[in-house]
């Protein structure tokens, strides 16, 4: 069941992006003021939202450990925060390469997007934090407070546009900055970018399990 979901959701993701790539650059014009490089919009908004929703995905996971004490929920967490970081660092990467463009500068110290450089920063820590611990409650213990912690940055980042001044663009997704083909495309490219997260989270689910597993015999090898 779980094999199936993998392939479904990644299989649904490849199509949706590789449709969409297409759209992306050879149909869609450059945009009026910023030309060709407007394009990087579609590789830098959606991973963020993705990243944001897998944040979400690990402090239920956290709340669930930590309601039910079943590992399930942990290996959950880990694997949600794996993928998120991730899908973070793109958007940082490709925010920076726009900027460069736009801006004349890589990195601005803005509220965005140092609150999101912070985001990265916690979750990273969260996974380096793991390993320092070798019993596994403990270890599931800590990381569940941490994921539920770490994701009170997240309403900053995403509302950091409108409670400073800052030199990140404005909220055009709510503002109906982007003309209709193009939020279409940003739309496709933002669902692709969700089933991505997933069947990568499910992967590394199954992965995370599949060592928990590993773990059981051989403490139960040694006890024998």
């Amino acid at each position: 069941m779980k094999e199936k979901a993998i392939y479904i959701t990644g299989g649904l993701a490849g199509i949706i992006l590789l449709l969409n790539i297409y759209n992306i650059f050879m149909v869609l014009p450059d945009e009026a003021n910023q030309g060709a490089v407007y394009r990087i919009l579609f590789f830098h908004v959606p991973p963020a939202i993705t990243g944001m929703v897998l944040f979400f995905v690990a402090m239920v996971g956290g709340i669930g450990f930590l309601s039910f004490k079943d590992f399930w929920w942990d290996a959950l967490s880990v694997a949600a925060v794996e993928v998120g970081v991730v899908m973070s660092v793109v958007n940082l990467v490709t925010g920076s390469i726009w900027g460069r463009n736009q801006w004349g500068i890589w990195w601005a110290w803005d509220a965005r997007i140092t609150s999101q450089f912070l985001c990265v920063l916690i979750y990273v820590g969260y996974l380096v934090i793991r390993p320092a611990f070798s019993d596994a409650t403990q270890r599931a213990t800590i990381s569940a407070v941490l994921s539920i912690f770490a994701f009170a940055d997240i309403p900053i980042v995403w509302f950091s546009i409108r409670w400073w001044r800052t030199q990140h663009p404005g909220p055009v997704l709510e503002t109906g900055g982007l003309q209709h083909d193009m939020a279409m495309a940003l739309l496709y490219n933002t669902i692709g970018f969700l089933l991505l997260g997933a069947a990568l989270t499910l992967i590394r689910l199954r992965s995370e399990e599949v060592q928990r597993e590993i773990e059981s015999m051989r403490r139960l090898a040694h006890a024998l």
